[in-house]
């Protein structure tokens, strides 16, 4: 076994040759200022039809209850900027789903760094997650010392703003514990709760997701939109990105350099009418390993009425 500051030196550069952009690590503790703004968030109601966000409130805040003997979050940042943008016809999409489904380019990735750590380091407890199980990512973003939430609820750096994904590894290796983000640097910039549409932006860091346009054609599972928010999407078929395309911050992303994550032709370039008429068949065949399948075919058509 090598000695903790190797240990720590070798999975950053690991990381970084994999792809991700920044590497933070934090010791493995309960969350507890963490804890009380979540209960606060859920008992809001802010998290509008995702019930599974009030599930498993326990493993939510404390790692070691996820990873027995857990001793470091390992959070990784993923860039997805895109170098193209959508042609102007094109029905808006989040600029995350471009490309291939960010789940399977992220659990790859992580897997070949636990494999390295086992190679290289030796035998170790670890699991790897990318928002599909109960962390609060963002919190040990933050307290690994890549970024800060912004008001939009994003984390932000300075170095390239807020387009990218949030990975995190919980083992229990002992590591180097990175110094906590403490400096808020969105200062008394309120662009994104004016831009947002839906005013889904209730507070600073606080996010009603029942009226985030993201939620609405994405996460919700309802055969219709509610007819208040028609007028207010914008143009957005899938997910939104307008409190982040107003961040000052992101006037420093720079596109990504993931293969995998190069858009669709189709994600640029088809007409709403050409998505009205695409046939399941020909969405599921062309969007197979698309985050838009999350929504699935039916979910595209709802959100199309309400952008038409």
């Amino acid at each position: 076994m090598l000695s903790t500051e190797k240990n720590t030196h070798v999975i950053k550069t690991e990381a970084a040759r994999l792809g991700f952009n920044s590497c933070g690590i934090a010791k493995a503790v309960q969350l507890d200022e963490d804890a009380v703004r979540l209960e606060q968030w859920l008992n809001k109601g802010h998290q509008s039809g995702m019930q599974y966000m009030e599930r498993y409130f326990d493993l939510r805040i404390d790692p070691r209850k996820l990873v027995p003997g857990a001793k470091s979050v390992i959070t990784l940042l993923l860039n997805y900027f895109p170098a193209e943008e959508q042609q102007s016809l094109a029905p808006k999409i989040a600029k995350y789903a471009y490309g291939t489904d960010y789940h399977y380019v992220i659990k790859d990735k992580l897997n070949q760094l636990l494999q390295f750590i086992t190679d290289n380091i030796g035998a170790v407890d670890g699991r790897g997650f990318v928002d599909s199980a109960p962390v609060l990512e963002r919190s040990w973003a933050v307290r690994s010392g890549l970024g800060w939430v912004g008001k939009n609820g994003n984390v932000l750096t300075k170095q390239s703003g807020s387009f990218f994904f949030i990975a995190t590894l919980i083992t229990d290796l002992d590591l180097i514990a990175d110094a906590p983000f403490t400096t808020d640097h969105c200062g008394t910039c309120t662009r994104c709760i004016d831009a947002c549409p839906t005013q889904a932006i209730v507070s600073p860091t606080e996010i009603d997701a029942g009226k985030c346009i993201s939620y609405l054609t994405i996460e919700l599972k309802d055969a219709l939109i509610p007819s208040e928010f028609h007028s207010k999407m914008e143009g957005w078929m899938f997910g939104c990105d307008i409190c982040q395309d107003v961040c000052p911050w992101n006037r420093f992303s720079k596109p990504n350099t993931e293969l995998r994550f190069n858009p669709l032709p189709e994600i640029l370039n088809l007409s709403l009418k050409e998505w009205e008429e695409m046939s399941e068949e020909t969405f599921n065949k062309t969007l197979k390993n698309s985050p838009l399948k999350r929504a699935k075919w039916k979910g595209i058509q709802r959100n199309i009425k309400a952008i038409n």
